[in-house]
């Protein structure tokens, strides 16, 4: 069976810094790109990060680049996302996902991910 189980999530001052950790289980994890998404109240899902099988291979959503870095631990089945100069526009649910891809390229549709995490809640207060 299938787990992806999100951690890190919590309430930060605007300005400060999260890092987010997505565990997978039951699969073989290298063969997968992780991709990270949010959505806000209100709002649509909204793509923040994708990284490659290999982690050789990054995209990033245009509201977060330069702010947040996704990265990967094949041995630990781990994916982070660390969030920097936290915003708060940040303030949402942060689901990570699976699609397997031996590609090198991130596939970042939603409807094309295999696998979803339940979420965790960031909150930025201003």
């Amino acid at each position: 069976q299938v787990q992806l189980v999100e951690s890190g999530g919590g309430l930060m001052q605007a300005g400060g810094s999260l890092r987010l950790s997505c565990a997978a289980s039951g699969l073989t994890f290298s063969r997968y790109a992780m991709i990270w998404f949010r959505q806000a109240p209100g709002k649509e899902r909204e793509l923040v990060a994708g990284i490659s099988w290999s982690g050789g291979s990054t995209r990033y959503g245009d509201s977060v680049k330069g702010r947040f870095t996704s990265s990967r631990d094949n041995v630990k089945n781990t994916v982070y996302l660390q969030m920097n100069s936290l915003g708060s526009e940040d303030t949402a649910v942060y689901y990570c996902a699976l699609k397997y891809t031996r590609l090198s390229a991130v596939d970042t549709a939603p409807d094309r991910m295999d696998y979803w995490g339940q979420g965790t809640q960031v909150t930025v207060s201003s």
